[in-house]
């Protein structure tokens, strides 16, 4: 049963005075602050080792990056808050260029042609790998329950911290935690 024309027309008045309203009601609409908290994990644990694929067909295997400080960011194009964070995951890996560490954006569920088109219609292309988990079985081995959701790898390959929503990658707080990390 389609909603009767008077409610339609209801719902885009209120939709739109509240675009317009100042104050509380507008604010509520609005998005979020990112957070730059990470999570550190009581007891490291070893992630658990995959191979992905990247845009170009690529495999990337995380036992590959042993030695390095490895970001995973486990995100999707449909994910608000996983858009709103690219911009800062990519300011945070050229801050860290020349540096033992990377990130592994892992897609879920999308294809690549469809992410690529995505990638053309935000402000940064990412210059770290784009992997994809088409089936997510990589998501539920890191026991991923939403996105986005970060983990921080020491250079052993132990999850060590761990981040579930949003985050502003590039605050100085999380420099200075990858920082640290780096110089074990």
């Amino acid at each position: 049963m389609w909603p009767r024309p008077e409610w339609c027309t209801l719902a885009l008045l209120l939709s739109v005075a509240l675009l317009l309203a100042p104050g509380p009601a507008r604010a509520q609409l609005e998005p979020p602050e990112l957070s730059h908290r990470l999570t550190p994990l009581a007891s490291p644990v070893v992630a658990e080792n995959f191979v992905l694929e990247d845009m170009d067909g690529k495999r990337h295997a995380l036992e590959d990056y042993r030695g390095k400080v490895v970001l995973i960011n486990f995100w999707a194009t449909w994910c608000p808050p996983c858009v709103r964070e690219m911009p800062s995951l990519e300011r945070l890996y050229q801050e860290l260029g020349d540096k033992p560490f990377v990130v592994l954006a892992i897609n879920q569920w999308e294809n690549t042609e469809h992410v690529f088109a995505f990638m053309g219609q935000i402000d940064v292309f990412p210059s770290f790998p784009i992997l994809f988990d088409p089936d997510s079985a990589v998501s539920e081995a890191f026991g991923v329950k939403g996105l986005p959701t970060s983990f921080l790898l020491d250079r052993t390959g132990r999850v060590v911290y761990r981040a579930v929503g949003g985050r502003q990658f590039d605050h100085p707080e999380i420099l200075q935690l990858i920082e640290e990390l780096l110089g074990r």
